[in-house]
């Protein structure tokens, strides 16, 4: 199938040009709480929905993070954007690494906030069933969502994410897309990169660990950085967007002035 240029939006108008992946349970509105308070002198960020989410919704696909690497470096493309940073969340994050295995001369600078790891994310039978279950079931998503935040969040947020979820995506995609993410196996395509690559790790989020990342991510970039946010889960855009924008554009703008046509940007 051929590279879709995915439904996306500007924001900033900076020479560093970003473009950011959403995760499994959420379309490109998981940034909108860091929206307000992005640098947009330094950057321009480029907020994508990956086929089956938001806007693309109903676009056909594999539903695979091989294909949604293709359809981002295709927005590059279509953007005139020949070089570029990839922000990726969670399943966005193992996109995000995808991307750096097909085209590595056109990343500046890879981050993953709560990534999952190139080499995917074997479950236990029982908390595999929860995930496979999760394309139809509000119940499975909201106990998901609250296992990798601690169970520390309030039951509205928790409802209220749930609910985002399941109107931003298609269930059959959805279920195609965790096939993709959890069982498949590319860190071959990574191991040894020198990318820039900082890992973001929220210290409440039980699965994605700092410890799973250092075993995998820091072993296989090396030029990776770590930085764990101490009251955060899973879901850092929501939970601690300050100082989640503060940890992202220190680490993209650290290599502004080197950049041909870079220029750096206002202090963090």
């Amino acid at each position: 199938m051929s590279p879709l240029v995915l439904p996306h939006s500007l924001h900033g108008a900076g020479p560093h040009k970003v473009i950011a992946v959403h995760g499994w349970f959420a379309d490109r509105s998981a940034y909108d709480p860091l929206l307000a308070d992005l640098d947009r002198e330094a950057f321009q960020y480029a907020m994508v929905d990956l086929r089956g989410y938001g806007e693309a919704r109903d676009a056909p696909g594999a539903f695979t993070t091989a294909e949604g690497a293709e359809d981002v470096i295709a927005l590059a493309d279509h953007l005139g954007w020949r070089r570029f940073s990839v922000i990726g969340h969670s399943m966005g994050g193992s996109v995000a690494q995808r991307v750096v295995a097909l085209a590595p001369e056109r990343v500046r600078r890879l981050v993953g906030v709560s990534p999952v790891p190139a080499s995917g994310l074997p479950l236990p039978p029982e908390q595999h069933e929860l995930f496979d279950g999760a394309a139809r079931s509000p119940g499975n998503r909201r106990a998901i969502i609250d296992f990798t935040t601690g169970s520390r969040r309030p039951a509205a947020w928790l409802d209220r994410m749930v609910r985002g979820s399941m109107e931003r995506s298609d269930p059959a995609a959805f279920h195609a897309w965790f096939a993709s993410w959890a069982g498949e196996d590319f860190h071959g395509g990574v191991d040894g990169s020198t990318v820039p690559a900082l890992v973001v790790v929220g210290a409440l989020d039980p699965a994605l660990t700092a410890g799973v990342q250092r075993g995998t991510w820091m072993r296989w970039f090396k030029r990776g950085e770590l930085v764990e946010l101490v009251s955060a889960g899973h879901y850092a855009m929501d939970e601690t967007p300050l100082e989640l924008i503060r940890a992202v554009e220190d680490f993209l703008r650290a290599d502004d002035a080197e950049e041909p046509g870079g220029g750096g940007g206002r202090a963090g």
